[in-house]
């Protein structure tokens, strides 16, 4: 069963962030649009580049107002030395939200239980606490938080033009489509 248009299921859990632990809940994520990214573990190879990416590209998110929660299954006191450690992971102002339970994870059904680790996933959450995109991949492969950008505008864009649709490769600005008989067959 997919996770599209279901909502975030409660959880309570602790982060890092901005040399503070916060508590992180699904209340957390309510009442603005949030981005959820899953990696595996910290002190990892890969992870430090796409937080790294995530950080290049955080004041955009906070523009649009979403919030970036960066969620391994490591403690929230990894997530402290790691980002005291690690100058990739150092530029990270967004929560580093631990999930040594693998609640998170299973509810998000990224959980690879034969290591106790996460695929990689990213969710794009509505202001009502329910998931609109999900991507899910292989360990080896980093993402490009440009393209989570992008779906997260166009996330937003049909939420206030639930009328339209983005077409493939839509970006802000450029012409959506609006569903019509007249259209089929002719695109």
């Amino acid at each position: 069963m997919s996770l599209i248009n279901t909502p975030v299921q409660p959880f309570k859990t602790t982060a890092y962030q901005n040399g503070e632990f916060i508590e992180v809940t699904d209340a957390s994520l309510k009442g603005k649009w949030s981005v959820l990214v899953f990696m595996p573990a910290a002190f990892t190879f890969n992870c430090p580049t796409e937080i790294e990416d995530a950080a290049d590209h955080y004041a955009e998110f906070q523009k649009l107002g979403a919030e970036v929660y960066i969620v391994t299954t490591d403690t929230h006191f990894s997530h402290k030395v790691w980002h005291e450690t690690s100058p990739a992971v150092g530029k990270a102002q967004f929560p580093l939200v631990g999930d040594p339970t693998h609640q998170l994870t299973r509810a998000f059904g990224v959980h690879i239980e034969e290591e106790g680790l996460a695929l990689r996933g990213t969710f794009v959450v509505n202001p009502e606490g329910v998931i609109k995109t999900l991507e899910i991949h292989s360990n080896e492969i980093a993402r490009d938080i440009s393209e989570t950008l992008r779906k997260l505008k166009a996330a937003q864009y049909t939420a206030a033009h639930p009328n339209e649709v983005c077409p493939a490769k839509w970006k802000e600005g450029e012409k959506t489509l609006k569903p019509s008989l007249d259209l089929v067959g002719k695109i």
